[in-house]
C-alpha cells in the first residue's frame, strides 16, 4: 500500500468494519462514500458551538449564519462558481425537482426539452413531469455496444430547438463520460438552457462550472465524502430570473429563493469540511482552488490505476460480460458487469459474506438498464472505486469473483 493511500485511509474510522472476519472492503462509492473523521467533527462541532435557526440576534443563530455563507463559499470554490450561485437542498433529486417546476413556468406546450437515456432518473423523471403542461420531451439514445451516449443522435435532437437540455456527465451505472463540453456549446448555439448532472463526475475530478458554460449544475456531497446534502449552482444572469415556487417569507434574492424550508445546517457545514478534506490530499501550498484541482488529480491517478487492474483482470474471465467503455475511454472508475450463471444479486451477496461490497441493480439509471435488456435479470452488478480502495482489496474482489 503506498503512503499516499495509507494516510487517506487514515482519516476514515469505518474502514475498520469487519464481515465474518474479513475486513470490509468499500466498493459502494458511486451509490455514496464514507466519510473521513474531519465531517464528523466538523457536524459535532455545529451541534455544540451553533445550533440553531437561521437570522437570529443570540450566539449560536450567528454562528449558524457565518457557516452558512462559509460552506457556500467553500462550494462556490469547489465548482468555480461565486457563493450567491451556491444553493443547498435535501438531496440532488429534490433540487432538480424545484429546478423543473421553475424552469416549468417559463416553457409553453409544444416546447421541447431534450434529456437522454444514459441518464439516472433524477435527470429525467423531473424533466418527463413537464409533459402534463404540454412540453414536448425528446429522448438522446445510448449507443449499446459501447454505453455510451449516441451523440450523433444527441446532435440531430438539438435541430429541433429545445429550450431546456438536461443531460449527465457521467453515467452512474456504467461510467460513460460524454464529450459534455461540445454538447453544451451546441445547446447554447440553438438558445438552450443547459442543466447538468454531476453527481457521479464529481468525486473523481475538477469541475469549472464557468469554463463548463453550463446554466445549472447538480451534485450531492455524499458522494465526495460528505453528508447527504444535494448542492445547485445556477449561473447569475438566469438564476436571479427563475420563477421558483417559494413561500411569502422566504427572501427572494439569490440563492436562498430556491431553498425552501430550514436547511440541514450541521450536513451543510459537514460539506465544507468534506471539501477542505479533499484539498488536503494535495500536499501542496496553494489557494484552496489550486490545492481542489492538484487533490482531484492525484485521487483520478490512483482510481484509474487501480481500474485499469480490475477491467483487465475481468475482462479474462470466461463468465464475466462488462459494460461500458475500456479504461482507455474518458470514464470515471466504476464498473458494471453480469455473470454468465449468477443474478447480479446473487454475486453481490456472495461477495457480501466477505466483506466485499458492491451494488446490484439498476442503480437508478432505470432507462439504461432497459434499453439493455437487463432489467428482469436484475441488472448489473457495479464497482466503483474511491481513493481509500487499495490494490489488496482489488485483488480480494477479483479472487473472489474467480471462485463463483
Amino acid at each position: 500500500m503506498s503512503t499516499w493511500v495509507a494516510e487517506v485511509r487514515r482519516h476514515f474510522p469505518s474502514l475498520n468494519l469487519k464481515v465474518n472476519g474479513y475486513p470490509a472492503a468499500f466498493f459502494d462509492g458511486p451509490g455514496g462514500t464514507q466519510v473521513p473523521e474531519a465531517v464528523l467533527e466538523a457536524m459535532r462541532s455545529y451541534f455544540l458551538e451553533a445550533n440553531a435557526n437561521t437570522h437570529g440576534a443570540f450566539l449560536t443563530s450567528r454562528r449558524t449564519d457565518a457557516m452558512l455563507e462559509e460552506a457556500r463559499a467553500t462550494v462556490a470554490t469547489f465548482l468555480g462558481a461565486h457563493p450567491h450561485e451556491i444553493a443547498f437542498g435535501a438531496n440532488m433529486t429534490t433540487l432538480n425537482y424545484a429546478l423543473s417546476r421553475a424552469l416549468g413556468r417559463l416553457l409553453n406546450p409544444g416546447d421541447k426539452i431534450l434529456i437522454t437515456d444514459m441518464d439516472h432518473e433524477a435527470n429525467r423523471g423531473p424533466w418527463l413531469a413537464l409533459a402534463e403542461k404540454g412540453v414536448e420531451v425528446l429522448r438522446a439514445p445510448i449507443r449499446r455496444e459501447t454505453v455510451t451516449l449516441d451523440e450523433e443522435a444527441f446532435w440531430q435532437l438539438l435541430d429541433e430547438k429545445p429550450r431546456v437540455v438536461a443531460v449527465g456527465w457521467a453515467s452512474n451505472a456504467v461510467g460513460s463520460i460524454p464529450d459534455l463540453p461540445r454538447l453544451l456549446k451546441k445547446a447554447r448555439e440553438v438558445g438552450a438552457i443547459t442543466v447538468v448532472d454531476a453527481v457521479h463526475y464529481a468525486p473523481h475530478y475538477p469541475i469549472d462550472v464557468k469554463e463548463l458554460g453550463c446554466d445549472f449544475l447538480l451534485c450531492s456531497a455524499y458522494k465526495f465524502f460528505g453528508p447527504h446534502v444535494g448542492i445547485l449552482y445556477g449561473r447569475e444572469a438566469i438564476f436571479r430570473e427563475l420563477p421558483t415556487y417559494k413561500l411569502r417569507p422566504q427572501e427572494e434574492a439569490i440563492p436562498y429563493r430556491i431553498e425552501t424550508g430550514t436547511l440541514n445546517h450541521e450536513g451543510i457545514w459537514g460539506t465544507q469540511a468534506a471539501i477542505r478534506w479533499i484539498a488536503s490530499l494535495s500536499g501542496r501550498e496553494g489557494s484552496l482552488r489550486e490545492q481542489l484541482r492538484a487533490a482531484m488529480e492525484a485521487i483520478a491517478r490512483h482510481e484509474e490505476a487501480l481500474f485499469g487492474v480490475l477491467w483487465r483482470e475481468l475482462m479474462g474471465m470466461a463468465d464475466i460480460r462488462l459494460y461500458g467503455p475500456g479504461p482507455d475511454a474518458r470514464r470515471t472508475p466504476t464498473l458494471a458487469f453480469t455473470h454468465a450463471r449468477y443474478t447480479p444479486a446473487e454475486v453481490a451477496a456472495r461477495l457480501a459474506e466477505k466483506g466485499l461490497f458492491i451494488w446490484d441493480g439498476d442503480f437508478y439509471a432505470t432507462t439504461l438498464v432497459e434499453e439493455l435488456g437487463l432489467k428482469e435479470g436484475g441488472g448489473l452488478c457495479r464497482i466503483g472505486l474511491a481513493p481509500y480502495n487499495t490494490m489488496d482489496e482489488v485483488d480480494r474482489l477479483l479472487q473472489a469473483i474467480r471462485e463463483l
